[in-house]
């Protein structure tokens, strides 16, 4: 990854935190790591565990929700999974999948679209 690739991801993660505390999620964990994969953010919003993949990018053209695509779900699903069951003890959870994209705009401004229940366990 590029300097400026990982740049503008790291700007558009900040942008992701502020805008889904906004939004009324509780953050919980930013960058979640397992040896199957990662989650963005885990957050909380109405008593739900919501695992969020953050996909920045500088044009809007562009469609940052096809980018998760099947193996990146179940990517996250796992890691997920590996999650619940460190911090609970098992799987079972009133939780979903969200995914947030973040474009960024010439003048340095973001701008987030965030689609709930992107996808299924």
């Amino acid at each position: 990854m590029s300097m400026i690739s990982r740049k503008l991801g790291l700007s558009g993660e900040a942008f992701a935190l502020g805008f889904l505390k906004d939004q009324g999620y509780d953050l919980m964990e930013k960058n979640y790591r397992a040896r199957c994969g990662e989650v963005d953010i885990i957050a909380r919003e109405n008593g739900v565990i919501v695992f969020i993949e953050v996909k920045t990018r500088q044009e809007e053209g562009w469609d940052a929700f096809e980018a998760v695509n099947l193996q990146k779900q179940q990517k996250i699903y796992r890691t997920a999974e590996h999650f619940l069951v460190t911090r609970y003890g098992h799987v079972d959870f009133n939780g979903r999948f969200d995914v947030l994209a973040v474009y960024s705009a010439p003048d340095g401004t973001f701008r987030g679209d965030l689609l709930k229940n992107a996808f299924f366990r």
